[in-house]
């Protein structure tokens, strides 16, 4: 029997994504949605327009969109697409109501007790649950997916962590997806790159930070190292792009990098998760790839893709990395979290 999943902010773009990659989900099943007042009643098909690529799909057309507050016919696990401006709230409601919230929002992924998870990397983070209950008084609770940048980027460093990372310059492409729906402006983005994304550059330094942390008496020590973003939206529609130089403590070679990342594995593969690639991070030979529309939709948009791996004149090393920014970097990241915790034992 399947679990039965809510989606908080079900009518936005990002909760379109949980729906389409939910869809036919061996482990998990929608069966409640929630949206704003003015749309709490509605069939889900009459309160919102279907914007993904196919058709709205046909098990949660006539779910009824019910207002996101906590009530009897909420199932135990949410995944939230809610926005900023009031997922803190509403997150926050339904942890203490003893739902367990799996967030895309960015308003709790600082907070010292919630995990900030990129399951291949962290998902010994998840020991942070318990001193959140404890410390909020909460039967629920709440775990985090980064920015959708942060995820490509920390998921190419990740084989690289066990050669010290000691600094990181980066510098992004970021798809018009990452801008919601209806995105950029048409005039603004065309034949044009924008290089000012609000609040992205500072998301991406400290989430790293975060992400690549240890665990270590019961709390994440984040990672000694600093980091650098500069963030720039350009006119590709799905797939964010992010050239790294990187400084590590070790001395290593391109042959070492490489073995590194053909051999990197976690949890989520160790114990066969449904949505996790064989191969999480994956290097592409060819001298122009990765690239966002050849790639990001590659292996169910589930893989980071690095290439261009060369000798840096400044650090030590730069490449090229790719994940698709709606789901690695959204709702595939948000459902793969869902599945290493239900193989936890932290949904019951």
């Amino acid at each position: 029997m399947k679990t039965p999943v809510g989606i908080l902010g079900a009518t936005g773009m990002v909760g379109q994504h949980f729906i389409k990659f939910l869809v036919d989900h061996p482990w998990f099943e929608v069966t409640w949605v929630g949206a704003s007042e003015r749309s709490a009643g509605k069939p889900y098909k009459e309160a919102t327009q279907w914007r993904l690529d196919g058709v709205m799909p046909a098990n949660v057309a006539g779910l009824t969109v019910d207002e996101c507050k906590p009530s009897a016919k909420a199932p135990k696990l949410m995944f939230s697409a809610t926005d900023a401006s009031v997922a803190t709230e509403i997150e926050q409601a339904f942890a203490k109501a003893g739902h367990v919230v799996v967030s895309n929002s960015k308003n709790h992924r600082m907070d010292a007790d919630v995990p900030l998870l990129v399951p291949e990397i962290n998902a010994d983070h998840l020991r942070l649950l318990p001193l959140q209950r404890k410390t909020r008084g909460w039967k629920g609770a709440i775990a985090t997916n980064p920015n959708c940048s942060t995820v490509a980027l920390t998921m190419a460093l990740g084989p690289l962590k066990k050669f010290g990372i000691k600094r990181v310059i980066c510098t992004t492409m970021q798809a018009v997806s990452g801008a919601g729906y209806p995105g950029v402006p048409s005039m603004d983005i065309l034949c044009n790159v924008v290089p000012h994304i609000g609040g992205e550059e500072e998301k991406m330094q400290v989430e790293t930070q975060k992400i690549m942390g240890d665990f270590k008496k019961g709390a994440v020590l984040p990672l000694d190292a600093r980091v650098s973003a500069s963030c720039n939206r350009v006119p590709s529609i799905d797939g964010h792009i992010v050239s790294v130089s990187v400084e590590l403590e070790k001395k290593v070679t391109r042959e070492k990098i490489l073995a590194a990342i053909a051999s990197y594995k976690g949890v989520p593969q160790e114990k066969g998760l449904p949505s996790a690639p064989a191969q999480p991070v994956q290097y592409l030979d060819a001298p122009d790839r990765p690239q966002p529309r050849r790639d990001a939709g590659r292996e169910n948009g589930m893989v980071c893709f690095v290439g261009r791996l060369r000798e840096c004149p400044v650090l030590d090393w730069k490449f090229t990395c790719l994940a698709h920014n709606t789901i690695r970097g959204a709702a595939g990241a948000a459902v793969l979290n869902a599945e290493l915790m239900k193989v936890e034992g932290l949904l019951d």
